[in-house]
């Protein structure tokens, strides 16, 4: 197979593909046809599978869109049921909207989906800052340490200035009592 150029670049092309026929002492040069189907056929079969992957990945992508456009459509037409079709008395039944509702979540996911909330800064700790340090702490994630160590030096900051209030009004009652 190797002393001939063509088919040593042949060989070299079914080791590629994993074929190890090519140490035999077969010569495919008395058959071109088998050649040229063997070629055809790797190439197609890469071309063919790589096609049914996009096509399996596009439908995987499309099902999971319909998925999220289903949940949307479908709390958009709860919310309208609750707006227009229910009386106010039954909006305030807690048997219906109870004031906490449980469900499972899986901690890893909302753990990345956090995360990534923080480093989009899309994490605002300034509203509902109580239930957010909750959940960082369940989810063992650290705080922002620049909001946290601003919101520190903001109230060592009041501290500050209250006790430098209360020593000035101190000094002040002081002279007042001398005075008199």
């Amino acid at each position: 197979m190797f002393i001939d150029f063509k088919t040593s670049l042949f060989a070299t092309y079914l080791f590629l593909t994993g074929d190890s026929d090519a140490l035999s002492n077969w010569s495919y040069l008395n058959r071109p046809p088998l050649v040229i189907l063997i070629v055809l056929f790797s190439l197609l079969i890469v071309v063919y599978l790589m096609n049914l992957l996009i096509g399996l990945l596009s439908n995987a992508i499309e099902k999971n869109n319909n998925r999220v456009s289903y949940l949307i459509q479908k709390a958009q037409i709860l919310a309208e049921i609750e707006l227009f079709y229910m009386l106010p008395f039954q909006r305030r039944w807690k048997e219906w909207f109870p004031e906490v509702i449980y469900y499972y979540a899986n901690l890893d996911e909302i753990r990345k989906e956090v995360k990534a909330m923080m480093e989009r800064k899309e994490w605002n700790a300034d509203v509902f800052p109580e239930l957010k340090s909750d959940l960082l702490n369940k989810l063992y994630i650290q705080q922002n340490t620049e909001n946290t160590a601003q919101q520190e030096l903001n109230k060592l900051n009041i501290q500050q200035n209250t006790v430098q209030q209360d020593i000035a009004q101190n000094s002040d009652n002081q002279d007042f009592c001398r005075s008199h």
